[in-house]
């Protein structure tokens, strides 16, 4: 058997095989409401029909406020729950394991989509007020609008929308939920020197900086079921070896304390400056791969995943136990399908018998 098609088992949830569909920003809620639309059935879907074993939503805003863009998927009322079941029930008959990314951007929020710029917007262009650790703003070339300031009250209001929006997914038919604490989001920004400043107990030393995220990722904890499995994206390290910055020694300190049954590991984010140290297929593999050495926590890596002979390596080499793939699913739906096929792997996959004519299944 593949490593690659085998299953993976977290809790009492069985991922069939270890192709994970990495969340992806589509930027397309028509109405800037939140709500899920027929091109998210579409994306999410047609990856299930091409065989990952667990589909994950883009990052999908715990409030209003915490989404990237207007047209940003959102879970913050039973309305957003309604719209997202039918996409959980056509991916779970599929086969696939349906999962989504709760998250918050902070500072980054309000902004207009990439293809229209990704430049921040005011009021009057349907942006909104922005908050994050302290009232500095994201170092936009122009003009940045006003950043507030999170108070110690208004923090825990934020966790208790990450706890509301975890009870929706639930009643909308996630099986696996994950905590977005990465790419210089809300909870990257508290747990970042680069950006968190505070002196009060959310600030200051390591304990203060990861606070907010231990917090949130209990409250999820507390509310999702104990047989279904919670993940936490994170990024490794924030890129910035010149200055105080979040690092890979933080990540693997962390790790452990977080109570999560897997750790999405991705990179940078925090500040334009922010890049990797090199580029490439599997650019980020060695930051997951140290934290699975060196933790309990069973990791996913990211970054540069683009055949199945890499994804097959990384989990038969024991450097991950995830293979998170972003862009090449963007490019082929139908990425598992391909890889069993390359991998000689097809008796291990169930592949939709509406398509098996066109696979060698």
């Amino acid at each position: 058997m593949t490593r690659l098609f085998s299953p993976l088992d977290l809790r009492d949830t069985t991922i069939p095989n270890r192709v994970m569909v990495s969340p992806m920003c589509q930027y397309s809620c028509e109405q800037r409401d939140g709500l899920a639309t027929d091109w998210h059935r579409t994306h999410l879907g047609s990856r299930a029909v091409g065989g990952a074993g667990l589909v994950m939503t883009e990052a999908t805003a715990v409030e209003p406020r915490g989404r990237i863009s207007p047209e940003d998927l959102g879970i913050w009322s039973d309305e957003h729950a309604d719209a997202l079941r039918p996409i959980t029930e056509f991916v779970r008959e599929q086969g696939s394991v349906p999962a989504i990314q709760l998250a918050h951007a902070g500072r980054k929020a309000a902004t207009s989509r990439p293809w229209d710029g990704h430049d921040p917007l005011g009021p009057d262009e349907g942006g909104w007020a922005v908050v994050g650790p302290t009232d500095e703003p994201w170092p936009y070339e122009g003009e940045a609008p006003p950043t507030e300031r999170l108070s110690v009250e208004e923090i825990e209001s934020v966790i208790d929308s990450f706890r509301t929006a975890a009870e929706r997914a639930l009643n909308a038919g996630f099986e696996v939920t994950e905590v977005h604490a990465a790419h210089g989001y809300l909870l990257h920004e508290f747990l970042s020197p680069v950006t968190n400043t505070r002196e009060d107990d959310y600030g200051g030393d390591f304990e203060g900086r990861t606070r907010l995220l231990r917090e949130v990722t209990q409250t999820v904890r507390d509310v999702w079921p104990d047989e279904k499995p919670v993940f936490v994206r994170i990024s490794a390290t924030d890129w910035l070896p010149d200055r105080e910055s979040w690092t890979l020694d933080d990540s693997v300190r962390l790790a452990d304390r977080l109570g999560v049954d897997l750790l999405d590991v991705s990179g940078g984010g925090i500040h334009p400056d922010s890049r990797p140290e090199q580029a490439g297929p599997n650019y980020q593999v060695r930051y997951a791969e140290r934290i699975r050495e060196e933790t309990d926590l069973q990791v996913g890596a990211v970054g540069g995943i683009t055949t199945p002979e890499q994804a097959e390596a990384l989990l038969a080499n024991e450097r991950a136990d995830l293979a998170i793939v972003g862009r090449e699913h963007l490019r082929d739906p139908y990425f598992a399908l391909h890889a069993a096929e390359t991998l000689d792997a097809t008796e291990e996959v169930e592949s939709p018998p509406q398509y098996r004519r066109a696979f060698g299944f």
